[in-house]
């Protein structure tokens, strides 16, 4: 009999209570610097902790376009031709004005840099930084995140 609770507890009535993840592009974008490759990585707006850019998806671009125009505000990355398929994903817990945090499922774009702009949407908000993969590993939260890094 508790099997049976228990089944029909964890099946049908934690998921009708939960609510679905929300969906967030990310840009790992990414340069050659000698034999090294290496990641920008910014800072977040509320923590000042290190993140890759990112934000919510765009009526009118798909995923990989949304993604690019997210590094431009964030970092100010002019960018050539972005993989319209993701190279991973990673789910973290987004804290709300609330108080409230809300999952978000984040999917992440493989996104070459060409150039950096100087002026930039949210240049005054953020702090932009160029590191080796391993070290972007050790510097963000977000656990899969850390695995994307390091398998980049």
């Amino acid at each position: 009999m508790f099997r049976l609770i228990d089944a029909f507890w964890k099946g049908v009535l934690i998921p009708l209570f939960q609510r679905p993840k929300r969906l967030q592009v990310a840009a790992l974008c990414h340069r050659t610097a000698g034999a090294d490759t290496e990641v920008l990585l910014v800072t977040s707006r509320g923590t000042g902790r290190w993140i890759i850019p990112k934000g919510w998806p765009i009526r009118g671009l798909n995923a990989s376009e949304a993604a690019t125009r997210e590094a431009w505000e964030e970092a100010g990355v002019n960018s050539g031709t972005v993989d319209p398929k993701p190279i991973g994903r990673y789910t973290y817990n987004k804290t709300q004005r609330t108080g409230w945090s809300i999952p978000v499922e984040t999917l992440v774009y493989s996104v070459p840099v060409d150039t950096l702009a100087d002026t930039f949407p949210e240049a005054h908000q953020r702090t932009r930084k160029w590191v080796k993969t391993k070290d972007a590993a050790d510097m963000v939260n977000e656990t899969q995140l850390k695995t994307i890094l390091r398998q980049f």
